[in-house]
């Protein structure tokens, strides 16, 4: 299901226009929102999230256009779990790389089912030669620039990896194509911090919080036997079973299971 310009569609197109940026550049802003229990999972933190991408990258988002987009996919599903991709660009503009001094952003969203069965899956992972650049502040927003990690995620696949592990221009450890990673180090919950190109993950967030996770640069060599785990919007907590075609340890239950409570899921585990 399609949300755009204020309408429901159940096809799969839209009349977007020829110059739009989001389109030609990339020049936009998106969230994914897990919806458990008919609930919007941290949804405030969501909607602050991509306000905060778009006024960074120079443009306001349309609140009012936007939480209209959520509540109408809502009132249309048909089961108790969803997934709700909430995409705005900056609209159209003249011929170039400079922004219009007036934008008017453009807000598509999309509601697409989504399984228990998806969350708490082990991964494996593979470190990829495409590097993120944490001297850009896009390595710390979620853009419609995506081919970093699109690429990054094709290198793991020919590894026969599910997911790519990322370091950085400087050799730290950043994230994976498709998520912020945690390792438990001499006891501790780490991960590495935003400024090393992360981005601030809202599930990320959930576990600082919760489980007290510490943000610090991580070197290779530190995580290579370390119990490792995902986090992302979708797949929740994702224990990572084997880097590099090394298995490693098993995670600890207990950060699955604070995962599970804050969505109202059962962990799994």
């Amino acid at each position: 299901m399609i949300w755009f310009e204020g309408r429901l569609s159940e096809g799969g197109t839209i009349p977007l226009e020829a110059g739009d940026r989001g389109l030609l550049l990339g020049d936009g802003v998106f969230e994914t929102i897990g919806v458990f229990n008919r609930i919007p999972f941290a949804l405030a933190a969501h909607l602050s999230s991509l306000s905060a991408a778009a006024k960074e990258l120079g443009f306001e988002v349309p609140r009012a256009a936007v939480a209209r987009a959520i509540d109408d996919l809502l009132a249309v599903m048909t089961g108790p779990h969803a997934a709700i991709r909430v995409t705005v660009s900056r609209g159209a503009g003249p011929r170039g790389l400079l922004p219009p001094a007036d934008p008017r952003p453009v807000v598509l969203a999309s509601l697409a089912p989504w399984s228990p069965a998806l969350a708490f899956q082990p991964v494996t992972l593979a470190t990829v030669s495409l590097r993120r650049n944490e001297t850009s502040p896009l390595s710390r927003l979620k853009t419609l620039a995506y081919l970093d990690n699109v690429l990054a995620l094709a290198e793991a696949k020919r590894a026969g990896a599910d997911d790519a592990l990322m370091l950085n221009t400087r050799g730290a450890v950043a994230s994976t194509a498709m998520a912020n990673l945690f390792a438990v180090v001499d006891g501790r919950l780490v991960t590495p911090p935003v400024a090393d190109g992360v981005r601030p993950g809202i599930m990320r967030a959930c576990l600082i919080e919760r489980a007290g996770a510490v943000e610090r640069c991580l070197d290779l060599g530190e995580i290579v036997a370390a119990p490792l785990f995902l986090t992302n919007s979708l797949r929740l907590l994702s224990p990572v079973a084997a880097l590099d075609g090394r298995a490693l340890p098993p995670v600890p239950p207990r950060f699955a299971i604070l995962v599970g409570e804050a969505c109202g899921l059962r962990s799994g585990v």
